[in-house]
Protein backbone atom coordinates (compact mmCIF):
# COMPACT_ATOMS: atom_id res chain seq x y z
CA UNK A 1 0.00 0.00 0.00
CA UNK A 2 1.42 3.63 -1.08
CA UNK A 3 1.65 6.26 1.15
CA UNK A 4 -1.53 7.94 -0.55
CA UNK A 5 -3.38 5.26 -0.09
CA UNK A 6 -2.84 4.43 3.10
CA UNK A 7 -3.38 8.77 3.79
CA UNK A 8 -6.91 8.07 1.90
CA UNK A 9 -7.69 5.36 4.64
CA UNK A 10 -6.64 7.54 7.34
CA UNK A 11 -8.87 10.23 6.17
CA UNK A 12 -11.87 8.44 5.81
CA UNK A 13 -11.06 6.58 9.53
CA UNK A 14 -10.48 10.23 10.59
CA UNK A 15 -13.90 11.52 9.44
CA UNK A 16 -15.88 8.71 10.91
CA UNK A 17 -14.52 9.51 14.59
CA UNK A 18 -15.51 12.70 14.26
CA UNK A 19 -18.97 11.60 12.66
CA UNK A 20 -19.35 9.99 15.97
CA UNK A 21 -17.83 11.56 18.54
CA UNK A 22 -18.09 15.59 16.90
CA UNK A 23 -16.10 18.65 18.22
CA UNK A 24 -15.27 19.38 21.70
CA UNK A 25 -12.73 16.72 23.39
CA UNK A 26 -9.47 16.46 24.27
CA UNK A 27 -7.06 15.42 21.84
CA UNK A 28 -6.33 11.80 23.61
CA UNK A 29 -10.16 10.86 22.98
CA UNK A 30 -10.04 11.24 19.47
CA UNK A 31 -6.17 9.76 18.81
CA UNK A 32 -7.75 6.60 20.78
CA UNK A 33 -10.72 6.54 18.83
CA UNK A 34 -8.88 6.61 15.78
CA UNK A 35 -6.19 4.10 16.38
CA UNK A 36 -9.01 2.23 17.15
CA UNK A 37 -10.87 2.63 13.57
CA UNK A 38 -7.97 2.17 11.74
CA UNK A 39 -7.14 -1.02 13.35
CA UNK A 40 -10.91 -1.92 12.51
CA UNK A 41 -10.23 -1.65 9.40
CA UNK A 42 -7.31 -3.75 9.15
CA UNK A 43 -4.57 -0.79 9.21
CA UNK A 44 -1.51 -1.62 11.58
CA UNK A 45 -1.35 1.60 14.07
CA UNK A 46 1.84 2.40 16.46
CA UNK A 47 0.59 5.07 19.45
CA UNK A 48 2.66 7.39 21.19
CA UNK A 49 6.08 6.26 19.52
CA UNK A 50 9.34 7.68 20.86
CA UNK A 51 11.36 9.63 19.18
CA UNK A 52 14.92 10.38 19.71
CA UNK A 53 16.97 13.19 19.12
CA UNK A 54 20.82 12.36 16.99
CA UNK A 55 22.89 15.18 18.49
CA UNK A 56 26.92 14.93 17.40
CA UNK A 57 26.51 11.28 16.80
CA UNK A 58 25.01 10.35 19.78
CA UNK A 59 21.09 9.57 19.76
CA UNK A 60 19.08 11.43 23.27
CA UNK A 61 15.76 10.53 24.42
CA UNK A 62 14.04 13.75 24.13
CA UNK A 63 11.03 13.58 25.16
CA UNK A 64 9.25 13.69 21.76
CA UNK A 65 6.09 11.71 21.10
CA UNK A 66 4.04 10.58 17.65
CA UNK A 67 0.88 10.50 18.46
CA UNK A 68 0.02 7.88 15.67
CA UNK A 69 2.46 6.24 13.08
CA UNK A 70 -0.05 3.95 10.00
CA UNK A 71 1.34 1.03 8.13
CA UNK A 72 5.29 2.72 9.13
CA UNK A 73 4.64 5.21 5.80
CA UNK A 74 2.79 8.13 7.46
CA UNK A 75 3.01 10.37 10.67
CA UNK A 76 -0.71 11.55 12.06
CA UNK A 77 -0.40 14.95 14.49
CA UNK A 78 -3.78 14.89 16.41
CA UNK A 79 -4.79 18.25 17.62
CA UNK A 80 -7.96 19.48 19.04
CA UNK A 81 -7.54 23.51 18.48
CA UNK A 82 -9.69 26.60 17.16
CA UNK A 83 -7.04 26.80 14.28
CA UNK A 84 -3.79 25.30 12.86
CA UNK A 85 -0.66 27.25 13.99
CA UNK A 86 2.57 27.83 12.47
CA UNK A 87 3.68 25.93 15.17
CA UNK A 88 1.76 22.38 14.36
CA UNK A 89 3.38 22.31 10.93
CA UNK A 90 6.71 23.05 12.41
CA UNK A 91 5.87 19.92 14.91
CA UNK A 92 5.23 17.56 12.77
CA UNK A 93 8.07 18.59 10.20
CA UNK A 94 10.04 17.79 12.73
CA UNK A 95 8.75 14.51 13.24
CA UNK A 96 9.00 13.51 9.50
CA UNK A 97 12.51 15.05 9.31
CA UNK A 98 13.61 12.35 12.72
CA UNK A 99 11.90 10.12 11.66
CA UNK A 100 13.02 9.85 8.02
CA UNK A 101 9.27 9.43 6.54
CA UNK A 102 7.45 10.86 3.86
CA UNK A 103 4.11 12.09 4.55
CA UNK A 104 2.19 13.43 7.65
CA UNK A 105 -1.60 14.52 8.52
CA UNK A 106 -2.02 17.03 10.48
CA UNK A 107 -5.85 15.96 11.96
CA UNK A 108 -7.19 19.03 13.68
CA UNK A 109 -11.18 17.24 15.33
CA UNK A 110 -12.27 20.40 16.57
CA UNK A 111 -13.63 21.76 13.77
CA UNK A 112 -17.39 21.36 12.10
CA UNK A 113 -16.18 19.71 8.95
CA UNK A 114 -13.30 16.99 9.82
CA UNK A 115 -12.57 17.74 5.69
CA UNK A 116 -11.87 21.37 7.45
CA UNK A 117 -9.66 20.04 9.88
CA UNK A 118 -6.97 17.66 7.27
CA UNK A 119 -3.32 19.09 6.50
CA UNK A 120 -1.27 16.98 4.28
CA UNK A 121 2.71 17.87 5.18
CA UNK A 122 5.44 15.81 2.74
CA UNK A 123 9.22 15.38 3.94
CA UNK A 124 10.90 16.08 0.45
CA UNK A 125 13.73 13.72 1.96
Amino acid sequence: MTENETSSIIIGAAIEVHKQLGPGLLESSYEICLAHELRLRGIQVETQVKLPVTYKEVTLEAGYRIDLIVENKVIIEVKAVENFADIHLAQILTYLKLSNTKLGLLLNFNVSKMTDGIKRVVNNL
